[in-house]
């Protein structure tokens, strides 16, 4: 039974554009700004300092794009969930979309610790400009999954480490050829986890990343695999097309 007030939901929105390029903590603002703008009753921690009762999923780097972020919000009453991702699309700075809200069933885990694989597309060129075709791609990938290990440079607190995300890799393939390179998908565990850019190394050091773009998170329990916004849903409303 949800405790006095609550009304906990979970949203799903994308990150398009130019607005990759704001860090993680400035779309949490611009989400913040949005609230506002709205005048939505959102639910606020006790203590002398009181704080809306909002947390993000796992973070987007900057210059990456998204059409699957999460994050889980609390509002002290209920709210309209089919107006919702429209209200806040419109406060929201260009590129941010809100695309799917549900209403979280009680005591739903928390979706950073939820979630345990991501899906990424890639599309890779040639450092120095030269021509890259898929036949290519596909061999560099063939070769990259019969390794037992793929080691790479982590910096962490000031320190260099190296971790082996093989691990972390469970499927990559070619999609077509993109308009500057070639486009490629890539799922990634959580645990352990792995970064594009590692992938992008490890695929050849002579290539690099054009473009970026997060398509879908994965929760996994029991054998059963949804999107974060079903997966712990009481009721899920998705956006309308405009």
């Amino acid at each position: 039974m949800r405790g006095e007030g609550a009304f906990p939901v979970r949203l799903r929105f994308a990150e398009r554009g130019k607005v990759r390029f704001i860090s993680h903590r400035d779309a949490a603002r611009a989400f913040d700004r949005a609230f506002r703008i709205e005048a939505l009753p959102l639910a606020l921690s006790e203590g002398f300092s009181p704080r809306p009762k909002v947390s993000f999923g796992l973070a987007l780097s900057v210059g990456h794009e998204s059409i699957a972020e999460y994050m889980d919000v609390r509002f002290s009453e209920p709210v309209d969930l089919e107006t919702l991702p429209a209200r806040l699309t419109a406060a929201l700075p260009e590129g941010i979309e809100v695309t799917g809200v549900a209403l979280l069933a009680d005591r739903a885990p928390a979706l950073q610790e939820s979630v345990t694989a991501v899906e990424w597309e890639l599309e890779v060129a040639k450092m120095d400009e030269s021509e890259v075709s898929v036949e290519e791609i596909s061999l560099r990938l063939i070769a990259l999954f019969e390794k037992t290990s793929l080691p790479v440079n982590r910096i962490r607190k000031g320190r260099e480490d190296i971790v082996d995300i093989r691990p972390a890799l469970t499927r990559m393939s070619v999609i077509e050829s993109g308009s500057v390179g070639i486009v490629l998908t890539a799922e990634i565990a959580t645990q352990p986890a792995a970064r594009p850019s590692e992938i992008v190394t490890v695929l050849g050091e002579d290539l690099r990343a054009v473009r970026v773009l997060r398509t879908a998170q994965w929760i996994e329990r029991d054998g059963n695999r949804q999107e974060p916004l079903t997966a712990d849903a009481a009721r899920v409303s998705e956006a309308r097309a405009s």
